[in-house]
C-alpha cells in the first residue's frame, strides 16, 4: 500500500478517534463520613465543560476522548484533581477531605463554582455550618430564622419563624424534609422552628424562576436533607442550653456500606417549673402543669453496590402544653397538642453512566388537638364531668420517581411523575357531657373528613448555546377532589447570558398552581390553623412571576446579585371579615372564606462572601405587597399585613483563631401594616329585665392602613472551641437584641386620662399602644462532639 495511503488512513483513525466520547460518572462524598455532596462541583481544565452533583452526590461528564484534568471542589473541602486519557467509560466515586486548619488554608474559587456559571437565579443555599454561627434566640439554632436574613425572605413579625417569601404566605412555601412536605414548621407558637440543625446536611431556598420539577406552592421551595450517616467511624454531637438540649448519634452497622443517624432534641421548661410551682401549692391542691416540645430524627443508608442504595428516614415532634388544677371541689385541665409525622423510603439506580434514578415513597401526618374538660365532686352522688376535644389535622401518602439524563455537558435533562393522596380533617369538635344520673350527652359538630388525589409529571432540559444557558421545562398538574378535577400546565424558563467580563444576566419566567389552602388568621400563626382542599367553590391559587438580574464573582472571594422580580397572585384565600372557623361550627369552611387577587413586586440585592476567616452577607430588599377581595375592605385593595418596604439584614463570622470565632446579625425593617378602629359608638342592649344598657361598638379604619413602628435588632454571640485529643468542646455565649431594642409584637387600645391639678379627670382619649415581648436576652450553651 502506498505511503499516503497508510498516512491518510493513520489521520482518519485519529479523527475518529478523538471525536469518540466516553461517560465519567460516579459520587463526591465526605472522605470522614462518608455524606453525598450536593451541589459539588466537577470541572475538567482542557475541554472547559464542568457538571454538578445531584442531590444524591451523583455526577456525569462526557468528554471526548482525549486528555482530561478533572478538578472536584466544594465549599469547605480541600479540592482534588485526577488527571488521565479518557479512552473508555470510567467510574470515579471521589472523597473530599475537609478543611481542618483555619488560618492556615488558603482557600481558593474553582470556575464551576461560580454564581455566574448557574442558569438558575433565585435561589440560596446556605450551608448549615454557617447557619450554625449566626447568633440565635436562647442559643437555639434555628434554620428558618437564619432564612429571614435573605433578601425576598420576611419573618411574620419579632421572634417568629414563619417565611413570607417575595409577597407570599407561609401555605404557599413548599417546605421539603427528605422530599416531604411539611405541614407545620413551629414550635412554641412559632418562637422556634421543628429542625433540628445538628441533623441537616444541607439548605436550599428557591424563590422564583421556578424549574419545571417543583410545584404545588406559589412562592418558594424550601429543601432541608438530613445527614446520612457516617459509614466509617461512630461519631457524635450534642449541646446543653438554657431552654433545651440535644444529642445526635451516628455510625456504621456495617462499616462502608449500611450506616445509621439518630438525633433528639427536647425543651424542659415543665421540669424547671414543676418543682417550683408544687412548692408553691397549697396542700389540699393539686396542679399539674407540662410545657415543653421534642424532635426526633433518624436515618438510615444501605449501599447495595455501586449502582444501587436505599434510604429510609423519619422525623417526629410535637408541642405539649397541659395543665390541670384539683381541689376538693372539683377539678379543670386542658391542653394543646400538636405535631408532625414524617417518613420517607427512597431507592437510588444509577441506571448507566448518563442516568440516574431515584424512587422515593413518603408519608406525612399533621394533627392539632385541644381539650377542655371540668369535674365536680359531688358528696351526696355521681360526679358531673363536662369534656370538650377539638381536633384537626392533615394526612399524606404519596409516590415519585425522578430521572436525571446528562447526554452530554451542554444538557442536563430532567423528568419524572408522582401523586399523593391528601386526607383532610378541617375540624371536629366532640362534646360529652353527665350528670352522673339520667342525662349524658355524647356529640360531634363540625367539618367532615375529605379526600383528594394529586398527580403530577414535569421535563425540563438545561442546555447551553455558547454564552446561553437556558431551563426550559413544563409542569402538568392535576387535583381530584369530590365531583371535581383540575388541571394545570405550567411552562417555566430560566435564561443566564454570560457576557464577556464574566458577568452573568439572568431572567426567569414561571407558573404555578396550589391546590390545597391554609386557613388562617393574619394576626397570629397558631397550630390551630385549617389546611382545606379546593373544591368546586374554592378554587386552586395561581400564580405567574417574572424576574431580572445581575451576577457575578469578585475577587473569587464574593459573589453579588442584584433581582427585580414582578408576581401576580389569583385565588389567595382568607377569611371574610369578622368570621373564624372557631365559631359557628355548623357551618361549612366554605361560607367563611373568600377568594381574591394579590400581588407583588420588588428589588433584591446578595452581597455574599462564603470562604475564608471572615465570611456573611449584606441583605437589601425593596418590596410593595397588597391583596384585593370583594368581600373585604369594600373591595378596595389594601396592603397585605406583611408589606414592608424596605428590609436590610447584615450577618458576619469571623475567627481570630482555631479557638476564637465571633458572630454579628443586625437587621431591620418597616413595621408590619396593621388594622386599627378608629371609630366608636354605643349599641343599645336590652337585659333580661328589659331595660336597655349601652355597649361600645369598635369599627372604621381602611384595612391595613396603619404601620407598626421599624423594627430593629442587634444579636452577637462568641464561640470558645478547644480540641481534646479525642473530642471537641465548645461554649457559645450570645445576646439577642443586644441594645435592648423595644420591638413591637402588637398593637392594644388604651383610654388616657388627662387630668386637672387636683387629679381630677377632665377628658380622656383614645390610644393604641405597642406592646413589645423580647427585651435584652443572654444565653450560654455548651457543645460538643466526639
Amino acid at each position: 500500500m502506498p505511503k499516503r495511503y497508510l498516512t491518510g488512513l493513520a489521520l482518519l483513525l485519529s479523527f475518529f478517534a478523538r471525536s469518540q466520547s466516553y461517560t465519567i460518572s460516579g459520587y463526591l462524598e465526605d472522605q470522614a463520613t462518608g455524606e453525598k455532596l450536593i451541589a459539588a462541583n466537577v470541572y475538567d481544565s482542557f475541554s472547559g465543560a464542568g457538571a454538578v452533583t445531584n442531590t444524591y452526590g451523583f455526577f456525569s461528564l462526557t468528554l471526548p476522548a482525549d486528555s482530561v484534568a478533572l478538578s472536584f471542589s466544594y465549599i469547605g473541602y480541600q479540592s482534588q484533581e485526577e488527571r488521565f486519557v479518557l479512552s473508555e467509560n470510567r467510574t470515579l466515586n471521589v472523597s473530599l477531605s475537609p478543611y481542618v486548619e483555619l488560618v492556615t488554608v488558603e482557600v481558593t474559587a474553582e470556575r464551576g463554582d461560580r454564581i455566574e456559571e448557574r442558569t438558575q437565579m433565585s435561589r440560596v443555599e446556605v450551608p448549615i455550618e454557617q447557619i450554625k454561627r449566626i447568633p440565635a434566640l436562647l442559643g437555639e439554632v434555628d434554620v428558618l430564622k437564619a432564612l429571614q436574613l435573605l433578601p425576598g425572605v420576611q419573618s411574620g413579625g419579632e421572634g417568629q419563624n414563619g417565611l413570607y417569601v417575595r409577597g407570599g404566605s407561609p401555605d404557599q412555601n413548599l417546605v421539603l424534609l427528605d422530599g416531604v412536605p411539611v405541614y407545620n414548621v413551629s414550635h412554641l407558637l412559632g418562637i422556634f422552628s421543628v429542625f433540628n440543625a445538628d441533623a441537616i446536611k444541607n439548605v436550599t431556598l428557591t424563590k422564583g424562576g421556578f424549574p419545571a420539577r417543583y410545584g404545588g406552592r406559589l412562592s418558594s421551595v424550601l429543601e432541608i436533607n438530613m445527614k446520612e450517616g457516617n459509614l466509617q467511624e461512630w461519631h457524635g454531637e450534642g449541646s446543653i442550653g438554657l431552654i433545651s438540649s440535644k444529642l445526635t448519634l451516628q455510625g456504621p452497622i456495617q462499616k462502608g456500606k449500611t450506616s445509621f443517624l439518630i438525633s433528639g432534641r427536647r425543651t424542659y421548661a415543665d421540669l424547671i417549673f414543676k418543682p417550683i410551682i408544687k412548692a408553691n401549692t397549697p396542700p389540699d391542691e393539686t396542679i399539674d402543669v407540662g410545657l415543653y416540645f421534642y424532635d426526633l430524627n433518624a436515618k438510615i443508608q444501605h449501599k447495595i453496590n455501586d449502582k444501587h442504595r436505599v434510604f429510609l428516614s423519619a422525623y417526629t415532634g410535637a408541642d405539649v402544653f397541659t395543665n390541670r388544677y384539683a381541689d376538693e371541689f372539683g377539678a379543670f385541665s386542658g391542653g394543646i397538642d400538636w405535631g408532625n409525622l414524617i417518613s420517607a423510603a427512597r431507592w437510588n439506580w444509577q441506571i448507566s453512566p448518563k442516568m440516574f434514578a431515584n424512587t422515593t415513597l413518603t408519608y406525612s401526618k399533621y394533627e392539632i388537638d385541644i381539650s377542655a374538660g371540668s369535674e365536680n365532686f359531688n358528696e351526696n352522688g355521681p360526679d358531673e364531668k363536662f369534656s370538650a376535644l377539638y381536633v384537626s389535622g392533615i394526612e399524606d401518602i404519596g409516590g415519585k420517581i425522578d430521572f436525571d439524563f446528562i447526554p452530554n455537558p451542554n444538557h442536563y435533562l430532567r423528568f419524572g411523575a408522582g401523586w399523593t393522596n391528601h386526607t383532610y380533617r378541617p375540624g371536629a369538635l366532640n362534646f360529652e357531657l353527665t350528670d352522673g344520673e339520667d342525662f349524658n350527652l355524647d356529640t360531634l359538630i363540625g367539618s367532615q373528613n375529605s379526600y383528594s388525589n394529586e398527580l403530577f409529571l414535569y421535563v425540563e432540559d438545561d442546555f447551553t448555546l455558547g454564552p446561553l444557558k437556558i431551563n426550559a421545562g413544563i409542569h402538568a398538574s392535576a387535583f381530584a377532589v369530590e365531583d371535581e378535577f383540575y388541571t394545570s400546565i405550567q411552562p417555566r424558563v430560566g435564561l443566564r447570558y454570560l457576557l464577556d467580563n464574566d458577568l452573568a444576566i439572568k431572567a426567569g419566567f414561571s407558573t404555578m398552581t396550589q391546590y390545597i389552602n391554609l386557613l388562617t388568621s393574619e394576626a397570629l400563626s397558631l397550630p390551630s390553623d385549617l389546611w382545606v382542599p379546593s373544591t368546586a367553590k374554592i378554587k386552586p391559587q395561581q400564580s405567574w412571576q417574572v424576574a431580572l438580574g445581575v451576577a457575578k464573582t469578585i475577587n473569587d472571594d464574593y459573589e453579588l446579585s442584584v433581582e427585580g422580580y414582578y408576581k401576580e397572585m389569583q385565588n389567595v384565600i382568607s377569611f371574610k371579615e369578622g368570621a373564624s372557623f372557631l365559631f359557628g361550627l355548623e357551618n361549612d369552611w366554605q361560607s367563611k372564606v373568600t377568594q381574591g387577587d394579590g400581588e407583588s413586586y420588588g428589588l433584591e440585592l446578595f452581597f455574599q462572601k462564603k470562604r475564608g476567616r471572615t465570611t456573611g452577607w449584606i441583605g437589601y430588599t425593596l418590596s410593595w405587597n397588597y391583596r384585593q377581595f370583594d368581600e373585604i375592605n369594600s373591595g378596595r385593595k389594601f396592603p397585605f399585613r406583611y408589606d414592608r418596604r424596605h428590609d436590610v439584614s447584615v450577618v458576619v463570622n469571623h475567627d481570630f483563631s482555631e479557638k476564637i470565632g465571633v458572630s454579628a446579625a443586625w437587621v431591620y425593617g418597616t413595621g408590619n401594616a396593621i388594622t386599627l378602629n378608629t371609630i366608636t359608638y354605643p349599641n343599645s342592649v336590652y337585659g333580661g329585665g328589659g331595660s336597655p344598657f349601652f355597649n361600645e361598638i369598635e369599627t372604621g379604619g381602611e384595612k391595613n392602613a396603619f404601620r407598626m413602628s421599624d423594627f430593629h435588632r442587634l444579636d452577637l454571640s462568641v464561640e470558645f472551641r478547644k480540641q481534646k485529643p479525642k473530642w471537641e468542646r465548645k461554649w457559645v455565649i450570645g445576646v439577642y437584641n443586644a441594645y435592648y431594642h423595644r420591638n413591637p409584637y402588637y398593637v392594644i387600645a388604651d383610654t388616657q386620662y388627662v387630668r386637672d391639678a387636683q387629679g381630677n379627670v377632665i377628658d380622656e382619649k383614645r390610644v393604641f399602644k405597642e406592646i413589645s415581648i423580647l427585651p435584652i436576652i443572654p444565653s450560654v450553651s455548651y457543645q460538643f462532639k466526639f
